[in-house]
């Protein structure tokens, strides 16, 4: 008993004591973790201010000039006889695309010569007998209109005839055809399309509110494929910028005058373009990954002097491949969060990356006392 007594003595001498020193141990230790949850190690760049190019970027293909295409249709309801050539190939002017049987056009013009002969005697045999006093005036004048029928008739008859084999009228590639040896062929059908290569337009489709900053003449870049990559193919100027939206792509169509081509440009051929839309002298400009969506907008994280980031609301106007413009909500000069602001707190204390590593150097090359464990 006495024993027992001793040791409760003891205990209640050490309690005052041992217990401010487990708390202030258990204090320190929620004070380093809040410490370490409060900060964040990322990278910091200011806002530079800057010229920047806005421009207007999509997607779109090669095309044929207007006025620069012709397309080919029967003159007349008939037969496809013999096909010369196919999609792709080069053709000079007057060369053979497409031959129609050509039996109904030589029956049907020498029909037409004959009803004109016939016409032109009548005719004159008419105004003789009026001129004589003989005949009527009214005959006369009907007989000349029925040869005036008659030779538009015979001259109809001809082209058809001429026709009968369809021939290119410009030098340039078949772009489109669709005539099947053998298939009969309405009149008006469009059976075969070529194309000027040695002037080119480029059609893309831009965001009506997007399009309404794109006018003629501004400059355009042309890049091979769906994205910016590599150098430019070619360059032009924007040709017409259309009225109505698409109610296809919903989009709005501009059409691309290509002046400047680094390789032939082939049609149908993807491109992407990009419109000088307007030169910014002195515009604030992040990188991009300084930038964090929210629901309505973007922010980016602002870091004060004493490395303190608040989270600040700005409005983007465009972007580029070097970063973005901000036109509201930034100073140039101000420090941002450019790599790890995305999903940082407001007023996260900020440590560079090269600070953090320091840090942990030192912890690392700090001495241990003799028996005791690393940390």
């Amino acid at each position: 008993m006495k024993r027992i007594s001793n040791v409760a003595t003891l205990l209640g001498f050490l309690l005052p004591v041992l217990l401010p020193l487990a708390v202030t141990g258990c204090e320190k230790k929620e004070a380093e973790k809040e410490k370490a949850k409060a900060e964040v190690t990322a990278e910091v760049a200011p806002a530079a201010a800057e010229k920047f190019s806005e421009v207007a970027e999509a997607v779109g293909s090669v095309t044929a000039r207007v006025g620069r295409v012709a397309s080919l249709a029967a003159p007349s309801p008939t037969r496809v006889a013999r096909v010369f050539v196919t999609t792709g190939a080069i053709v000079k002017i007057g060369d053979p695309l497409i031959e129609f049987e050509r039996a109904p056009f030589e029956s049907a013009a020498a029909s037409a010569e004959a009803a004109l002969l016939t016409a032109e005697r009548a005719a004159d045999r008419a105004k003789r007998l009026a001129d004589a006093g003989v005949g009527a005036r009214k005959d006369a004048e009907s007989a000349t209109a029925e040869l005036a029928a008659a030779t538009a008739n015979a001259v109809t008859a001809r082209r058809a005839r001429d026709l009968a084999t369809l021939r290119s009228p410009i030098a340039g590639v078949v772009t489109r055809l669709s005539a099947v040896l053998g298939a009969s062929a309405d009149a008006g059908q469009s059976l075969v399309e070529v194309s000027d290569p040695s002037v080119l337009d480029v059609v893309v489709a831009l965001d009506p509110v997007v399009a309404s900053t794109v006018h003629r003449g501004q400059a355009v870049t042309l890049f091979a494929g769906a994205a910016a990559d590599g150098t430019p193919v070619a360059r032009g100027t924007v040709a017409d910028v259309a009225m109505a939206v698409d109610t296809a792509s919903r989009g709005v169509s501009v059409r691309v005058a290509v002046d400047n081509m680094s390789r032939p440009l082939r049609f149908g051929e993807t491109v992407f373009a990009r419109v000088s839309v307007a030169e910014h002298v002195a515009a604030v400009v992040v990188p991009i990954a300084a930038l964090v969506p929210t629901g309505e907008g973007f922010r980016v994280f602002v870091v004060d002097d004493e490395g303190i980031a608040h989270a600040r609301d700005v409005k983007v106007g465009a972007r580029s491949d070097h970063g973005i413009w901000v036109r509201e909500g930034l100073k140039a000069g101000e420090k941002v969060v450019t790599t790890g602001a995305y999903g940082m707190d407001d007023s996260a204390k900020v440590v560079g990356k090269r600070e953090a590593k320091d840090e942990k150097d030192a912890k690392d090359d700090t001495p241990t006392k003799p028996g005791a464990k690393a940390p």
